[in-house]
């Protein structure tokens, strides 16, 4: 297995310090506090951790202060209940004593019942796509050095964007974007694994599509955005190492916020998870002095 996956399953597998306390490392990935889905996914493992026989079908959590990429978290989770077919489970993650996010995921025994679905875009497939990471790389004179490593290093997942991607110009383009993702090796069968590298990848890409009718670039330093809470519904099961579309869009931003809402589709077009967020999305007047103190997960 290519070792930057290795490291990420490792990541999401925590050591149980009590019966319902986990412990988790951190990683500094380039962006200027934890990274936003690695907390949700550990959260995630957490609870699993005290759940047989039940698959999570949904999470819904809250970031409260940005993460300290030099010191491990703290995961305690309270089991709220069990009952015959459905478990549900909170999850506070800690970090210097204070919180930094609060869970809470559901879990299910498996079974079978009416289904729907909406149906996948009609947008190219990945083949033929660049990867974004390379993409990043051919235009490194338009990328501020801060940003170069998070765009540029070798991460646990292919990204190849339908829409082609912007780091130079401003354009007001219209609020959704198609992304392929898929792991960068084969993964074990394990359904669990699965669904907490889904969840992990769900923190990318998501709340950049609010960004979009506005002309706003992360590379200008002109726009100050942190994830606020985060939610995912899955509705299937899922394999992180076949392509999967991740279909995002925005409806709305009002009162410096942002909110984006994904679907997740694999190339037959089953739709297997859906996620929202909404997230702080301020923009930066020229000279204006940034605020010292930020949430959680600055994009």
């Amino acid at each position: 297995m290519h070792p930057v996956l290795k490291d990420l399953i490792g990541l999401l597998g925590l050591e149980r310090i009590e019966d319902n306390i986990f412990r988790g490392a951190s990683r500094d990935i380039g962006s200027p506090q934890v990274f936003g889905g690695q907390v949700i996914g550990q959260a995630l493992s957490a609870a699993q951790n005290t759940v047989e026989g039940r698959v999570a079908h949904s999470l819904h959590a809250y970031f409260l202060r940005r993460g300290d990429v030099s010191a491990p978290i703290i995961y305690e989770v309270d089991r709220s209940r069990d009952g015959g077919s459905f478990s549900n489970r909170r999850v506070v993650a800690i970090q210097h004593g204070r919180p930094i996010l609060n869970l809470a995921a559901s879990f299910q025994v498996p079974e079978r019942g009416l289904e729907h679905q909406a149906a996948m875009p009609d947008v190219p497939g990945p083949e033929g796509l660049k990867d974004a990471r390379d993409v990043a790389k051919d235009m490194q004179k338009h990328i501020p050095s801060k940003m170069r490593r998070y765009l540029t290093d070798k991460r646990p997942f292919e990204f190849r964007h339908v829409e082609p991607m912007n780091f130079e110009t401003p354009q007001k383009l219209p609020p959704y974007k198609h992304v392929w993702i898929r792991a960068v090796d084969r993964l074990p069968d394990s359904p669990v694994l699965h669904q907490n590298l889904l969840t992990y990848v769900s923190d990318y890409e998501l709340l950049g599509a609010a960004t979009l009718p506005h002309g706003l670039l992360f590379t200008r330093g002109t726009v100050l955005m942190a994830s606020l809470d985060h939610a995912l519904w899955f509705h299937s099961d899922v394999r992180m190492d076949d392509w999967l579309l991740y279909a995002a869009d925005s409806p709305a931003a009002s009162g410096a916020r942002g909110f984006a809402r994904g679907q997740f589709f694999t190339e037959d077009g089953r739709l297997v998870a859906s996620t929202a967020q909404e997230g702080l999305m301020r923009v930066i007047e020229a000279g204006a002095v940034k605020p010292r103190s930020r949430p959680v997960d600055q994009k």
